[in-house]
C-alpha cells in the first residue's frame, strides 16, 4: 500500500507538471489573455487586445511593439509654386552644382551652404490656381563656397542650367551644421589650447567648445580671413554645461582651415561653477522616491484627447493647411524656420476667398549682449543668417511640445556635400482650446432681459522650435476664427538656459563699491550677462489684393475751445498715408501712440471704409547703442519698429544672404521718393523675445460692423445644453461665426474705428 500511494503521487505529479509545460505551449502559441478577465477580443488578431471592446489600458504584446515608419520623402513631388525643394530636386541641383564649371575639377571641395527655392515671380503665383494652371518652372538659388572664394548661383532645375548672380560685397555665408560640428572639434587639434586646458585642472574629455559667431569690427580684426572665435565649456557632472563656463578662454579658429589661429586665456584666476544643481533633466532631478528634489510640483498635463470625428484642420499636398475659412501655405526654410504665405480666409456672407498675406516669416534674430570685455564683446548674434533659424530647429517631442491630436510636418535641407537630409516633425499644427472666451456679452438683471452670450476660443497653432546653442526659441502663428493673426516667439518660464559669465565673486559682499559687472550675480561664481532679442518678421501683406497702402493713425489730445463743451479734452485720430519709405518707418514713443493699418484703398466697408489689417507689435524695443556702434550697423534694421518696403527680388533676411561677418549699414531708408502704395512689404522689427505681433482684421465689405449673432449652434447661450455626443466646445462651433470687432488686451485693441462698434456689437 505505501508502495502503490508513492506510486500515485509521483504520477499525479508528473501530470501536473506535464499539463503546466503544455499551458505555457499554448499560451506562447495563440497569445492567451493575461489575466482571466482579459477580453475575448485578446485572443484575435496579432495586433494585440486593444479594440473598440478593451479597456481604456490594454496594452499591446511586447512582441508586436514597433515604431511606425517615418515617410521617406524619396517620392514626394511639388504640387503648389511655394513648395521647398524636395529630396530629389535637392539632389538634382547637386549634380547641376558639382558639374559646373569650376566646381567640376575638384567638386569635393565644394560646400554648399544654402540651397532653397528660387520662388517665381508674385503676379504668377497669385494668379496660379490648383488644377488650373500648370505649376511654373521649378528653380533654386544656392549660396556656396569653392577654395575660399564665395558663389550665388541661380539654378534652372527643369533645363538643368546654372548661372552666377552677384554676390554680396561683405560677409559670409550661413554656417553649415557639419561646419558647426567640426568647428567644435577644432581647438582639441590644437597643442597649445590642450595645454591651457590642462593648465585649467579640466580633463579634456570634460570639455565642449562651442564656435561663436565673431561680428565685424573692421578688416584690421580678420586679415581677409574667414574667422570665427570659440569658448569652451566644463560638462562634468552636468549636462548643463552653459553653467561651467572656462571663462576667460577664447579661441580663434580658422573656419577654411579649421586651424587655431590665436588663443586668449585672462581667466586663470576663475574659478569653474560648480555643477550642483544645474542639471535641467527631469530624472537627475528626482529623488529616490521620485519627487523633485527642488520642491517644484509635478501636475499632469490634462487630456487632449481630439475629437471622435479628429481634428478640425486638414493639411493637403503636404503644405496646405485649411481651417475654419482659413487656407495657407505653410513650410519648413533652413534660414526662417517655417515660412506662411498665400492666406486667405472665406468670406462668411459670400463664401468667397479674400487675401490676407502674400508671405510672413521670422527674418532676422539680433542678440546683442553688453559686455564690452575682451572675451564678451563680439558676442552681437544673428541667430538666423550667422546659424539659421530653420537649421537649428529640433524635432518636436508629441505630447510635450504639442498636444495629442497634433499633425507634423518635416523639412527637408541640405548637407554641407549638397545631399539632402530630413528634419523630423519640425512643424506642428493643432487647434488651441484653453478654456479662454472668444466672445462674450450678458446682459445686467436692470434690463430685465436675460441673455448671457458666450463663445470658446478655439485657434489653430502652426508651430516649431528652434534650439540655438542655449536658447529654445519657440515661434507660434496662431489663427482665430474672428480674422485675427498672432505671431508669438517666446520660451515658456522656467525653459531654456542663460549664456552665463564666470566670476571670482560667490557674493555680493564681495563686490567692489561701483564695480561694473555688466550683469547680475545669479549664483557662486555665475553673472547673467545683460543682452536683448530683437526678433524682426517680414510680412508681405496682400489684404484683398496686393494694391495696398501702410497708413498711421496718430493719437494726440485735442482741447477743446471755450464754451464748446463742459470737457475739456478729448483724444483726436489723425490718419498719414505713406507716400515714401521714409514716411513709413515707425520709432514707437509712449507719449506718442499710433495705430499702423495695411489698408487696401480700392475696397471698402459697406459703410465706406477702406478694408484693411491693423499690425499691433507687442513687447516692442528700441536699441540703445550708438548708431555708429558696429553691433548695431549690423542691426540697424532695429533702429525702426516698424518700416514698410518695397517688394524686392531680394529673398533673405534684412542683413542679406551672406550675415556671417557683414559690415552692415548704418542707415536703412535714405528718404527715397515715390508711392509705397503697390507691391509692398512691411518689416516688423524691434520686436521683443517673448511677446506678440498681431494683426487684426478691419471689418469687410460683406461681413458688416453689426452684424448680429445668429441663434445657431455656433453659439453657446447659458440655457443651451449641448449634448453628450456633439464633441467638445470648438466642434459644436462653426466656421462661419461672424467676423466681430474685438477688444484685447496689451497687443490688440478695436479693430474698427467707429466709437461705436462696441455699443452695436454688445446690441447685437
Amino acid at each position: 500500500a505505501p508502495m502503490d500511494y508513492s506510486t500515485s503521487l509521483l504520477r499525479l505529479t508528473f501530470l501536473a507538471l506535464g499539463a503546466a509545460l503544455v499551458l505555457i505551449v499554448a499560451r506562447s502559441a495563440f497569445r492567451l489573455p493575461l489575466a482571466i478577465d482579459a477580453p475575448a477580443a485578446s485572443f484575435l488578431h496579432g495586433a494585440g487586445g486593444c479594440t473598440r471592446f478593451s479597456p481604456w489600458a490594454c496594452r499591446s504584446p511586447r512582441t508586436e511593439k514597433s515604431t511606425p515608419r517615418r515617410p521617406s520623402h524619396e517620392s514626394d513631388v511639388p504640387r503648389h509654386p511655394l513648395d521647398p525643394l524636395t529630396v530629389t530636386e535637392v539632389s538634382r541641383a547637386r549634380d547641376l552644382l558639382r558639374a559646373h564649371p569650376p566646381f567640376a575639377s575638384a567638386p569635393s571641395a565644394l560646400a554648399v551652404h544654402a540651397l532653397a527655392l528660387d520662388e517665381p515671380d508674385k503676379p504668377a503665383v497669385r494668379r496660379w490656381r490648383k488644377g488650373a494652371h500648370a505649376l511654373p518652372p521649378r528653380r533654386a538659388v544656392a549660396v556656396v563656397r569653392f577654395q575660399g572664394e564665395s558663389h550665388v548661383l541661380a539654378l534652372d532645375l527643369t533645363a538643368g542650367k546654372v548661372a552666377p548672380l552677384p554676390v554680396p560685397a561683405s560677409g559670409y555665408p550661413t554656417m553649415t551644421m557639419d561646419e558647426q560640428t567640426a568647428l567644435c572639434a577644432a581647438p582639441f587639434s590644437d597643442p597649445a589650447f590642450n595645454a591651457t586646458i590642462r593648465r585649467r585642472g579640466v580633463r579634456l574629455d570634460d570639455v565642449a567648445c562651442l564656435p561663436i559667431s565673431l561680428g565685424w569690427y573692421g578688416p584690421e580684426e580678420d586679415g581677409g580671413r574667414r574667422l570665427i572665435k570659440s569658448q569652451c565649456y566644463s560638462t562634468e557632472g552636468t549636462a548643463n554645461f552653459y553653467m561651467r563656463p572656462i571663462e576667460g578662454l577664447t579661441v580663434l579658429v580658422d573656419m577654411d582651415t579649421g586651424k587655431v589661429v590665436h588663443i586668449s586665456d585672462r581667466g586663470a584666476g576663475i574659478p569653474i561653477p560648480a555643477a550642483k544643481n544645474t542639471d535641467y533633466r527631469g530624472a537627475a532631478n528626482d529623488d529616490d522616491d521620485g519627487t523633485d528634489r527642488f520642491g517644484y510640483q509635478t501636475v499632469r498635463a490634462p487630456s487632449m484627447e481630439p475629437a471622435p470625428e479628429g481634428p478640425g484642420f486638414q493639411i493637403e499636398d503636404g503644405h496646405t493647411v485649411r481651417w475654419a475659412g482659413w487656407e495657407f501655405h505653410l513650410k519648413a526654410d533652413a534660414r526662417a524656420g517655417l515660412i506662411v504665405s498665400r492666406a486667405t480666409v472665406q468670406d462668411p456672407a459670400t463664401g468667397a476667398r479674400r487675401e490676407v498675406i502674400y508671405k510672413g516669416m521670422a527674418s532676422e534674430l539680433f542678440v546683442p549682449y553688453m559686455d564690452p570685455t575682451e572675451a564678451w564683446y563680439f558676442k552681437t548674434y544673428m541667430d538666423a543668417g550667422e546659424y539659421g533659424f530653420g537649421l537649428q530647429a529640433m524635432p518636436l517631442v508629441p505630447l510635450n511640445d504639442c498636444p495629442r491630436h497634433a499633425r507634423y510636418m518635416d523639412g527637408v535641407f541640405v548637407a554641407a556635400d549638397g545631399r539632402p537630409y530630413v528634419r523630423e516633425n519640425m512643424i506642428c499644427v493643432f487647434e488651441r482650446y484653453a478654456g479662454d472666451i472668444a466672445w462674450r456679452h450678458s446682459e445686467s438683471p436692470i434690463t430685465g432681459m436675460d441673455v448671457r452670450e458666450s463663445r470658446p476660443k478655439v485657434t489653430l497653432v502652426a508651430r516649431m522650435a528652434a534650439s540655438v546653442a542655449n536658447y529654445d526659441y519657440i515661434v507660434d502663428w496662431e489663427f482665430q476664427t474672428d480674422g485675427l493673426i498672432r505671431i508669438k516667439v517666446r520660451r515658456p518660464q522656467n525653459v531654456g538656459i542663460l549664456m552665463v559669465k564666470g566670476t571670482p565673486y560667490s557674493h555680493m559682499n564681495q563686490v567692489r563699491r561701483n564695480e561694473e559687472m555688466h550683469g547680475t550675480l545669479l549664483s557662486e561664481n555665475v553673472i547673467g550677462v545683460i543682452h536683448d532679442h530683437y526678433v524682426t518678421f517680414r510680412l508681405d501683406m496682400d489684404v484683398d489684393g496686393a494694391d495696398n497702402s501702410f497708413v498711421r493713425v496718430d493719437m494726440a489730445r485735442q482741447d477743446t475751445a471755450p464754451g464748446e463743451s463742459p470737457r475739456r479734452s478729448y483724444l483726436k485720430a489723425t490718419r498719414h498715408v505713406a507716400s515714401t519709405e521714409k514716411d513709413a518707418r515707425v520709432r514707437l514713443k509712449l507719449y506718442e501712440p499710433a495705430e499702423f493699418h495695411v489698408i487696401n484703398p480700392t475696397k471698402k466697408t459697406r459703410v465706406g471704409n477702406p478694408v484693411g489689417y491693423k499690425v499691433v507689435p507687442a513687447g516692442t524695443a528700441g536699441s540703445l547703442l550708438d548708431p555708429e556702434d558696429p553691433p548695431q550697423k549690423r542691426g540697424a534694421f532695429t533702429n525702426n519698429q516698424v518700416k514698410r518696403l518695397p517688394t524686392t527680388r531680394v529673398k533673405s533676411g534684412p542683413v542679406g544672404c551672406s550675415c556671417t561677418r557683414a559690415k552692415g549699414r548704418t542707415r536703412w531708408v535714405r528718404g527715397r521718393t515715390g508711392t509705397v502704395r503697390s507691391r509692398t512689404r512691411t518689416w516688423c522689427c524691434g520686436t521683443r523675445w517673448g511677446s506678440t505681433t498681431s494683426l487684426v482684421r478691419r471689418t469687410s465689405p460683406s461681413c458688416p460692423l453689426c452684424r448680429p449673432a445668429s441663434t445657431s449652434s455656433r453659439s453657446t447661450s447659458s440655457r443651451a445644453t449641448p449634448s453628450s455626443s456633439s464633441g467638445p466646445p470648438w466642434r459644436r462651433t462653426s466656421p462661419s461665426v461672424p467676423l466681430l470687432p474685438e477688444t484685447m488686451h496689451q497687443d490688440t485693441c478695436v479693430l474698427e474705428d467707429n466709437p461705436r462698434a462696441h455699443w452695436a456689437v454688445a446690441r447685437g
